[in-house]
């Protein structure tokens, strides 16, 4: 080893064994150096760094403040000393010396990452995807800067932009196992688990047996129904890697696989475990929920709900920081129930479109419904093919809404050309999500497009459509149990008041412009469907106009064989169709008292016990 009085060749020697990850090394040559020379800023930024990978980041601070008193004017070391401060949770401290850093040069690229993931820590998203975006501009081939900026916008629920950002991963630099997994994982949550093959089966192929890679790849399995190859990989990590025991993540993982595995108690303790560990109240409902769903598992009704209320408040609180979204707020989805359709200009409507064959299948219904089930019983059928949870219809109004016309009360006013335009861009979005081959049919399972039935009616007007209805007291319960990730339905959900006055709002305008436009539509209890499985499923193909096909007949089976399934209900659609859930709105009856005069008509229409 080159002795103290050669500095610069030490320093570089530390520098390599950074990059080497030989931590140890690196931190005696830095300290070989400080004892000749006490204050020489390259070795002290250098242990910082080293500091810092070791996860001692109160040292870090403390060598990067030094370094902030000792050379003021250098930017790098106000933004070193940010970068520790992160992980202090001192983001007051830490947004500050970004800001001073900000003022003595230029930002670079590794300086907007910081301070962008800084700012999702902080929940302020809006300036997080700023600095993000322009980090991307400054390095757009850096991987753990494209994954960052994928991720903000899969938080705030920007997905489209998130998708594109991650569009061609395979060409980018700096592909290491973490940010490979992390990849990996947002990819499959935004509903691309083909393109994270590659990805996934890389890290399989040596499974990483411990540190936050693990815990990433742990979740992608999970999500993707690959249960066995997660549980096998945290046990491994449980038996060689113990400096996690305490991480909330690593305890809801854990609890969740026992969930799963209807080891409920044993689910019930790793979760407490990691309540107790969880101190940010604005993301502790990424806990709470699965918590609820083993408490409500193991009959422990009271504190479900509890669990669930605070759950609820968490979310609440991350949207209003995160993405603005306020409760006070009229929902965007309730505001389509306030305008139907005119009579004299429904009359005036032309019936030509595309025939039954060439028209999506709709499944709509209130979320909970068991419109999943319904997805995968016809996703089954070869002449049929589902494209998860996508807002197209949605999409498509955007275009109506771009030809000048009052949606509903004037779509009659679309001329040929304008339809033509609208079932174009539904059909450019649904393309890229589903390949249909020649004689198959596509299925547009996506709950909320019941608001959308003036549309969906103008649009494809030999569309079939599904309703999937079930007791409205266990729907709401459902619903009020999940964690939603679109931001106006999770706020919807807060509790069963505002579910009651939405559900109700829902159903009338439905029923209202169903009276009117009388779509070709088929209801179907999910109560019934649970009972006379088989029977259900032949009446629902004899009105789809479908030769009955046997793979109907296991739906979890199928479900199980897709994989990824966006919706809440991943982790039931995999059993065997059962009756489990009915009536389960019974132990949780003494809440209902204020909603069952909201819902009285509902269970009334469709003759379901109050």
């Amino acid at each position: 080893m080159p002795p103290a009085s050669d500095p610069e060749l030490l320093l570089e020697l530390a520098r390599q064994d950074l990059a080497s990850d030989q931590l140890a090394a690196a931190e005696g040559k830095c300290l070989q150096v400080l004892g000749a020379h006490r204050h020489h800023p390259g070795a002290l930024q250098v242990l910082g760094q080293v500091l810092y990978s070791q996860g001692r980041h109160e040292d870090a601070v403390r060598v990067f403040n030094g370094l902030t008193l000792q050379e003021p004017t250098v930017a790098g070391h106000w933004q070193n000393l940010a970068t520790a401060l992160r992980p202090t949770k001192r983001y007051s401290q830490a947004l500050a010396a970004f800001e001073r850093a900000l003022q003595l040069a230029p930002p670079s690229a590794a300086l907007l990452y910081n301070l962008g993931v800084l700012q999702m820590d902080r929940c302020d998203y809006r300036a997080a995807h700023l600095a993000l975006r322009d980090a991307v501009g400054l390095a757009p081939a850096d991987a753990t800067t494209r994954w960052a900026f994928a991720q903000c916008c899969y938080d705030i629920v920007q997905l489209d932009e998130a998708r594109a950002a991650l569009k061609d991963w395979q060409r980018l630099d700096g592909l290491s196992d973490e940010i490979s997994a992390r990849i990996a994982l947002l990819l499959v949550m935004l509903g691309a688990a083909r393109e994270a093959a590659p990805l996934i089966e890389r890290l399989l192929a040596n499974p990483p047996r411990s540190g936050r890679t693990a815990l990433v790849l742990v979740s992608t399995l999970e999500r993707l129904q690959r249960l066995d190859e997660a549980r096998a990989i945290t046990q491994r990590i449980e038996l060689t890697d113990r400096s996690h025991d305490d991480d909330p993540e690593r305890l809801m993982l854990s609890g969740i696989l026992a969930d799963r595995a209807g080891q409920h108690e044993e689910a019930y303790r790793y979760l407490s475990l990691a309540l107790q560990n969880h101190k940010e109240a604005v993301r502790r409902h990424h806990v709470l929920f699965p918590f609820a769903k083993t408490c409500d598992s193991l009959g422990r009704y009271d504190e479900a709900y509890s669990a669930a209320e605070e759950a609820h408040n968490s979310r609440r609180a991350f949207l209003e920081l995160a993405t603005g979204a306020s409760s006070a707020e009229e929902s965007p989805l309730l505001a389509r129930t306030l305008n139907g359709c005119d009579p004299d200009d429904v009359a005036a409507w032309e019936e030509a479109g595309p025939a039954m064959e060439d028209s999506p299948l709709f499944i709509v219904g209130f979320p909970r419904s068991g419109t999943t089930l319904l997805e995968q019983v016809l996703d089954a059928h070869p002449q049929l093919v589902s494209m998860d949870e996508q807002p197209f219809m949605s999409k498509a109004l955007e275009t109506v809404g771009s030809s000048g016309i009052r949606y509903p009360s004037e779509l009659g006013k679309l001329t040929a050309q304008a339809l033509g335009d609208v079932r174009a861009r539904y059909w450019d979005l649904a393309r890229n999500k589903a390949a249909l081959l020649p004689g198959q049919r596509l299925v547009d399972k996506f709950p909320m497009n019941m608001t959308l039935l003036p549309l969906i009616r103008r649009v494809f007007p030999n569309a079939r459509i599904i309703l999937a209805v079930r007791h409205p007291c266990d729907t709401l319960l459902s619903c009020f149990l999940q964690n939603f990730r679109a931001p106006e339905l999770a706020l919807l959900c807060r509790d069963l008041n505002t579910l009651a006055a939405a559900y109700s709002r829902i159903f009338g305008y439905w029923y209202a412009q169903w009276s009117l436009l009388r779509p070709s539509s088929y209801e179907l209890r999910y109560e019934q469907l649970t009972v006379d499985f088989e029977a259900e499923v032949r009446k629902l193909c004899a009105f789809l106009q479908l030769p009955w096909h046997e793979a109907m007949l296991a739906p979890g089976e199928h479900a199980r064989a897709k994989g990824f399934i966006s919706t809440p209900s991943y982790t039931q659609v995999i059993e065997p169709v059962n009756s489990k859930s009915v009536g389960r709105w019974k132990h949780y009856e003494r809440h209902f008292s204020e909603v069952l005069p909201i819902l009285m008509p509902w269970l009334e229409r469709w003759g379901y016990p109050g």
